[in-house]
């Protein structure tokens, strides 16, 4: 998932990026609303968290020049406690509120609760369940299973997993789960997707029989059930 996060305050901009970051999201960040509403028309998000109180554009503003083309969530920050502001946030788009100061765990259910609604009201054609042989992900819920065993797998794990799964049988290199669940260029000195990859299989393929998550030297892993 992709979240757009415009906010003034460096510190509370870099805190709220770290903490969703680790929650498995990739995050792009604008610090006033020109900048802001660039990104908001030009990219794709499946998320904004929005504060109302914007340098160059305020956040109103924003969201109204937003609802003239996009129909993205909008989360809104705002210090405003006043009713007859949030109501005008409502009103102009807004898909939720969160007030000023408050809690990360609230504005992460938040934040869950609008993509979980965003993802009922998309096309009941759009696939939630993936499924490679005893292996089950449930993407709504954000589980996985295998043999009726629960996987314990961190947000990045999921993510990783999500997009293996997704391409079962297709060779996928280091650099394209780099960009993919880390938002991040390859870099040869890292070792970020062996360490995960690592990690996985302890919990995906150790407790069982059969391995699923597989190396193809030089090129990259692929996740596929090559049977007996």
């Amino acid at each position: 998932m992709k979240l757009l996060l415009i906010e003034d305050e460096p510190k509370l901009a870099e805190y709220l990026r770290k903490g969703l970051s680790e929650e498995g999201f990739s995050v792009e960040l604008a610090l006033n609303g020109i900048d802001g509403l660039h990104l908001a028309t030009q990219g794709q998000h499946d998320l904004i968290v929005l504060d109302g109180m914007l340098p160059g554009i305020d956040g109103l503003a924003v969201l109204a020049a937003l609802r003239q083309s996009r129909n993205t969530p909008v989360l809104m920050l705002t210090a405003r406690t006043q009713v007859e502001d949030r109501v005008r946030g409502l009103q102009a788009g807004a898909d939720d509120y969160v007030l000023k100061p408050f809690a990360f765990s609230e504005l992460l259910a938040r934040i869950q609760g609008l993509l979980r609604r965003a993802q009922g009201a998309r096309s009941s054609g759009e696939v939630t369940q993936l499924r490679l042989g005893e292996l089950e992900m449930d993407l709504i819920r954000r589980r996985a299973q295998r043999a009726g065993q629960r996987l314990d797998l961190t947000a990045k794990e999921f993510n990783l997993l999500s997009l293996l799964l997704r391409r079962q049988g297709e060779v996928l290199s280091r650099t394209e789960l780099a960009e993919q669940v880390w938002d991040m260029n390859f870099d040869s000195e890292t070792n970020v997707v062996e360490v995960a990859i690592r990690r996985l299989r302890t919990k995906l393929d150790q407790p069982f029989e059969r391995p699923l998550l597989h190396t193809v030297r030089g090129m990259g892993y692929v996740l596929e059930d090559r049977g007996a």
